[in-house]
């Protein structure tokens, strides 16, 4: 008779209802939370991700700030250098005609750029002979040059010396990855690879950014200093032509 029950008992425990449904979702959940939390995106800010570049950031930062106020400085030296006046060489040539050769002279000076420069020496060398006169100009010419193009070496060794640096420091920092990777042995996983790559190349990236600043500026500088000289060697030979003209 126990026997009868308790098989009784069993078949109304294999044939009372399962909530599979509620099972599996609970489940489902369990399991997706989580991945649902790994997969939250992580958020660098510029402050954080310069910090991971190491000590070599400093330099590099170091690299554009100069390359930015070099740039600024030497554009507003070169735009003031680059002013013209229009009626200058008129009024040079009216006085040289008149013989007022102070008062070609004193315009000179308060114009005060490369050109007036230029042709204040030419001016002090009236009376020589006109190779002495046109070499004394180009030594001026030169030394207007050179002023100008002050520090423009240093920044065309930014453009290059940046990029190098930041391949320094991904070098270092590749050395460093690889060697905590065999410090950890079988437990390194794929995190700590991969954050040590991107911690490494966080330099090469910022180097290359100095890099091209540099290179920018380097070039378009140049530009305007050729444009400064192309402007000395036609007032040369406006003041040579003008010399010329009483003797004819």
């Amino acid at each position: 008779m126990i026997q009868t029950e308790n098989i009784a008992g069993y078949t109304d425990t294999l044939t009372a209802p399962v909530d599979t449904t509620s099972f599996m979702t609970d489940s489902i959940a369990a399991a997706a939370a989580p991945v649902a939390e790994a997969a939250v995106p992580q958020t660098l800010s510029f402050w954080d991700l310069c910090v991971q570049g190491g000590v070599l950031m400093i330099p590099i930062a170091l690299l554009l700030l100069f390359s930015i106020y070099f740039f600024i400085e030497r554009w507003i030296v070169i735009s003031r250098a680059n002013r013209h006046d229009p009626n200058f060489m008129r009024r040079i040539k009216d006085y040289i005609v008149e013989g007022e050769i102070e008062s070609a002279q004193n315009l000179c000076r308060n114009t005060a750029t490369p050109n007036s420069r230029l042709i204040s020496k030419g001016i002090s060398r009236i009376g020589r002979p006109m190779n002495d006169v046109l070499v004394a100009i180009e030594n001026t010419g030169n030394i207007e040059i050179a002023t100008l193009s002050k520090g423009l070496p240093w920044l065309a060794t930014t453009a290059a010396g940046a990029p190098m640096l930041g391949f320094l420091g991904t070098v270092i920092g590749m050395v460093q990855a690889f060697y905590n990777i065999a410090a950890q042995g079988s437990s390194a996983d794929i995190a700590t690879f991969s954050g040590g790559i991107y911690t490494a190349l966080v330099t090469t990236v910022a180097g290359l950014v100095v890099g091209v600043v540099a290179l920018f500026a380097y070039n378009i500088l140049v530009a305007r200093i050729n444009n400064v000289m192309t402007s000395l060697e036609t007032r040369t030979m406006e003041f040579m032509d003008l010399l010329n003209e009483p003797a004819q």
